[in-house]
């Protein structure tokens, strides 16, 4: 939650030095349990082009499971999803960027995202942010290659 109002707090400066004819995205900034995220939880936010998931050692994976759950939904019956109307509005979003400290959790959840969710890897990397120790952070992009 810190880290979000920080967030608001940097936009919200940007925003009032923006220049003349540039101005910033609409950018809304969430804080989630990623263990407890269900499709219903995803529905109620609304919708968002882009993703960037930081999650803990454990991964994302209640994160992306409801991901898939609302593809493999949309792909049914909207009749299923409490909310008919928000389901049919909602779309996944376009991009992903995971940033992950364990790469064991990355790539389940990898597999999920790219084998039931609809989407393909661009661009994977790791980065060693703590020298002389064996972790690293790892990060993948995933780019949605279906419409929903």
């Amino acid at each position: 939650e810190a880290l979000v109002a920080r967030s608001r707090q940097n936009y919200q400066q940007n925003k009032a030095q923006e220049s003349a004819g540039r101005s910033l995205c609409p950018t809304q900034f969430v804080a989630r349990n990623l263990f407890d995220m269900t499709p219903e939880l995803l529905l109620s936010d609304g919708l968002a082009d882009k993703w960037l998931i930081d999650p803990p050692r454990e991964g994302a994976f209640a994160l992306v499971k409801a991901l898939v759950d609302l593809r493999q939904r949309g792909q049914t019956s909207q009749a299923e999803i409490a909310n008919a109307s928000a389901a049919a509005a909602w779309t996944a979003p376009r991009r992903i960027v995971y940033v992950s400290c364990n790469p064991a959790t990355l790539a389940r959840d990898a597999g999920l995202l790219v084998h039931q969710a609809g989407y393909r890897c661009v661009a994977a990397g790791a980065v060693n942010m703590f020298p002389h120790t064996a972790h690293v952070e790892s990060m993948a992009v995933f780019e949605r290659s279906e419409p929903r």
